[in-house]
């Protein structure tokens, strides 16, 4: 059988073939004044994109140095930081908060499940100068409530750090209202090109803070790339083919917005939400039972049917299909698939992805599942979504 290799994974996610043509065509100094111009737009896109009119910087690396350089540039050894963790992302902001000394209260949440703002409340002491969080929990589908968050955070001297890296592009922030110091992207995520930017947006508080911090920083210093920014250039030198990948893909999205890149944006989210819906659904329809509790857009996360491992279910997914689901992490890992709805992935890849699941499934489980069930559940869900105007 011809099979045609589709990712569906939370990250990377399927390349967009302008970014892939304007990589291709990337052949460009980075001190010169093309690289400056086509920089220098890239980073006022990303304001529109993120939804802010702070400052972004933008980092060679991938989106963990993003949240390294958080850490690094907003604390100093022995200040007290909150880590909210309920799966392998939040264990990661843990970690960083460790190594660069800080006193780290963890408030730790069951994978699957989320936090609730009262205990939140119950941690934050005057003492405490951050508080990182994940918009989305990537290894466990959960969406935390990061706008009650930065409510309760505000008119307080502790700054919010938000990892969106797959939040941003699936999820709706206020980023300037609510009050979020620092947000945080990945390019291999909604931008749709491949891994290897990290982009930020920090507050003027956050900006502040980092003139005091006494952590011991060089290439992840923010406050070099934002004085370098400010002239149409980075610190150190760009990964100029994924900038311009990234350019070509904040113009695809101003394209779907009809020339409005916020507009686009938000379709985007859209189809995100849509498609997630479609594919809860959908799993519900089958007798999969979902794994978190505060479902996100950007990824659907399913416990494996009785008697069958989800790490069967990918492979046989990829076997049968070429298709890449993702399996559980860390003591996840054989117990739920993950399954995204990221970037230049829609309503149609999501259809595909069903059905696939019904073949596979029904070969591992041949008295569970009858075909179709999953997919008329999502067309029910897509043809009332039509009806009532939310088709983008």
């Amino acid at each position: 059988m011809f099979r045609k290799t589709r990712l569906f994974t939370p990250g990377p996610t399927p390349l967009l073939p302008a970014a892939q043509f304007a990589m291709a065509a990337a052949d460009l100094h980075h001190r010169t004044p093309e690289f400056r111009a086509l920089y220098t737009k890239v980073l006022a896109q990303l304001k529109v994109f993120i939804g802010t009119s702070n400052d972004v910087v933008v980092l060679a690396s991938s989106g963990t140095g993003a949240m390294e350089a958080a850490v690094s540039n907003l604390t100093s050894p022995g200040d007290k930081v909150l880590v909210l963790s309920a799966g392998k992302f939040g264990e990661r902001w843990t970690a960083l908060a460790k190594a660069f000394q800080c006193e780290t209260v963890v408030l730790s949440k069951a994978y699957g499940e989320t936090f609730a703002i009262k205990e939140v409340q119950a941690l934050l002491t005057p003492d405490v100068k951050v508080v990182f969080v994940q918009a989305t929990e990537t290894s466990t589908g959960v969406r935390h409530d990061v706008a009650s968050l930065a409510q309760l955070l505000k008119g307080t001297g502790t700054l919010l750090v938000v990892d969106a890296i797959t939040g941003l592009g699936t999820t709706t922030f206020n980023v300037d209202g609510d009050g979020i110091d620092v947000i945080i992207g990945g390019s291999q995520k909604a931008l749709m090109i491949p891994p290897g930017l990290a982009y930020l947006a920090a507050s003027e508080r956050a900006w502040a803070r980092m003139e005091t911090s006494k952590q011991p920083r060089y290439y992840f210093d923010l406050r070099k790339e934002r004085k370098s920014a400010a002239k149409g250039e980075s610190a150190y030198t760009p990964s100029v083919a994924l900038i311009a990948a990234m350019g070509a893909a904040l113009d695809y999205l101003e394209q779907q917005g009809s020339g409005d890149l916020a507009k686009g944006r938000d379709l985007l989210i859209a189809n995100a939400e849509l498609s997630a819906l479609c594919m809860r659904t959908a799993a519900e329809a089958l007798k999969l039972e979902l794994f978190s509790t505060s479902h996100a857009a950007a990824v659907t996360a399913i416990k494996a049917p009785a008697g069958v491992s989800s790490s069967d279910v990918v492979k046989g997914f990829k076997k049968e299909f070429a298709g890449v689901l993702s399996d559980g992490q860390g003591e996840m890992k054989g117990q739920i698939l993950r399954i995204a709805h990221i970037g230049y992935l829609d309503y149609l890849d999501c259809i595909a992805i069903i059905a696939g699941l019904e073949q596979v499934l029904s070969q591992l489980k041949p008295e569970s599942f009858q075909f179709g069930d999953g997919l008329r559940a999502a067309q029910l869900v897509y043809a009332e979504a039509r009806q009532n105007g939310e088709r983008q």
